[in-house]
């Protein structure tokens, strides 16, 4: 008999690091399936991306923006019959070209999701039995706590799910019967054109650009930002794990505007011990933050671009962040960084929290 750990909303997420070498960078034919690229591509419904950058690398980087318009998201009231029927479900659904991400919260509320044509529900029990739709357990079976929860997955670009099949006309009772009510979306549209006309404008939709905000010549004390030479290689593993966790938590300090890294803080030690490792260098950086509801195609392009247009030692550091899964709100995460001084060399760190 296999015995599973008790559920608990208390358990703690797990990070993955990556140590690496980027190939070489064909403009023309951009990587889709090597690491970084494809794991910043499969990252789904980004809420926040970070840059972290040296201040003099800042005007390449407003150049790259320049040349680039903000990321576009839209809010829209919508009942999920809405979004199975009439033009909106053949043009944006049905193509498997949008994103959408319903209001709740996982693990306690009911959330509808769509991405690549796929109609995710995540559902309480009662909503579940209402529905009569063909679902899983969330989670190991028989261990769901006192308040167990299931997950249907619908492939809506399959050819059987059209109306007067059986499995679509099922799904269109459950949204007329057991999810009429209208919730709020967030809605991202992956292709580069808009159906003319658009099939979302008659439900009135809020537009919304995530505009980066800028946070320039930030006095810090850093770390060393080129890894250890043995780090490839079972003898550095262990100096390498010491060297990703102690810039992992100084990346996550800026990112959190924490003045523990700043130039001249004087905290009191029995409040915080945390020093910067290193030997005390100097420097300027900035931060540059966007928040919404993010593609992950956007994101990869904008790596891209860094990676081709900064220098090649030239220092970065790239985060993207979902928005929280589970009842404790934990987040996904990957953080990537290219190392000073060392062209190609980068370090990735994937959060996968529990859900």
């Amino acid at each position: 008999m296999l015995s599973f750990p008790t559920p608990s909303v208390y358990q703690s997420s797990k990070c993955f690091v990556t140590y690496g070498v980027m190939g070489h960078l064909d403009p023309n034919q951009p990587p889709t399936k090597s690491k970084p690229w494809s794991t910043v591509a499969g990252q789904d419904f980004i809420n926040r991306v970070e840059l972290i950058i040296p201040q003099d690398a800042f005007e390449v980087v407003r150049k790259i923006l320049n040349e680039k318009a903000a990321p576009e998201f839209q809010r829209v009231v919508m009942s999920l019959h809405d979004v199975l029927s009439g033009d909106f479900f053949t043009e944006c659904i049905k193509k498997g070209n949008v994103m959408m991400l319903s209001e709740g919260r996982k693990g306690i509320d009911n959330v509808f999701t769509f991405r690549n044509g796929i109609l995710t529900m995540l559902l309480d029990k009662e909503a579940y039995e209402r529905a009569g739709l063909v679902g899983k357990p969330d989670g190991v079976k028989g261990k769901r706590g006192l308040k167990p929860r299931w997950v249907v997955e619908i492939d809506l670009t399959s050819s059987s799910m059209v109306p007067g099949k059986k499995g679509f006309d099922r799904l269109i009772y459950a949204s007329k019967n057991a999810f009429n009510t209208p919730v709020t979306w967030l809605f991202c549209n992956l292709s580069s054109t808009i159906p003319n006309p658009d099939p979302l404008a008659p439900h009135s939709p809020t537009r919304c650009a995530a505009e980066p905000s800028v946070l320039e010549n930030l006095d810090a004390m850093l770390p060393t930002l080129k890894p250890p030479v043995d780090a490839i290689g079972p003898e550095g593993r262990e100096e390498l794990q010491y060297f990703s966790t102690e810039l992992y938590e100084w990346l996550s300090l800026v990112r959190l505007q924490s003045p523990r890294i700043q130039v001249g803080d004087q905290v009191d030690p029995y409040l915080c011990r945390y020093q910067v490792p290193g030997d005390g260098q100097q420097g300027k950086i900035c931060k540059l933050t966007w928040q919404g509801f993010l593609a992950p195609s956007w994101c990869r392009e904008i790596l891209l671009s860094l990676v081709a247009e900064l220098p090649s030692k030239t220092w970065f550091s790239f985060s993207t962040t979902t928005f929280s899964k589970g009842m404790a709100g934990d987040n996904s995460e990957i953080s990537l960084f290219r190392a000073q001084g060392a062209p190609g060399e980068y370090l990735m760190w994937e959060i996968k929290s529990h859900e």
